[in-house]
């Protein structure tokens, strides 16, 4: 294999690496997520530039000189990442001196869509009911469409305990 090959998978296994420590819930392991992508895409970055060349010297010759563009970019993306990795630390430290921890909490939206995944209660169990008169009935009110939504089975009291 060539050296470029092996630098372009490296590349990629160090992004695969940084999506999957993304996906988890601590901050410090998102924040180790994000040094790992942004480290895996300089790398694919550089590769892609092509072999290596001569330095833009005045009076070199121009066919042997690096192309001077993705080692700009690469410096740019250092400086996103380091920005960004300054803000994710300061976000984890934070959370650590508030709650004890730096997990991500669960959005309560989220919390509400798995618990009616694992209901098995889907988008169709709702009607929507565009009168007036049921905003007696207990439905919910739905700001998008203007009328209200109303469950076909269950109770309210079901929805009070998923929320």
């Amino acid at each position: 294999m060539t050296p470029t090959l092996i630098l372009a998978i490296a590349g990629g296994v160090l992004i695969a690496a940084g999506v999957y420590l993304l996906l988890e819930r601590s901050l410090m392991r998102i924040l180790a997520g994000v040094m790992l992508a942004g480290n895996g895409v300089n790398l694919l970055f550089l590769v892609s530039a092509g072999p290596a060349g001569d330095a833009a010297i005045v009076g070199a010759d121009p066919e042997t000189i690096a192309d001077p563009l993705p080692q700009a970019m690469v410096l740019t993306a250092i400086v996103i990442t380091l920005a960004t990795s300054a803000f994710l630390l300061a976000m984890s430290y934070r959370s650590f001196q508030l709650e004890g921890h730096d997990e991500v909490a669960d959005d309560v939206e989220d919390a509400i869509i798995r618990r009616r995944a694992e209901a098995d209660l889907s988008s169709e169990a709702y009607v929507d009911t565009s009168s007036d008169s049921d905003s007696e009935s207990g439905g919910r009110d739905d700001s998008e469409s203007g009328g209200r939504i109303e469950r076909e089975t269950g109770s309210r009291a079901e929805d009070e305990d998923i929320r």
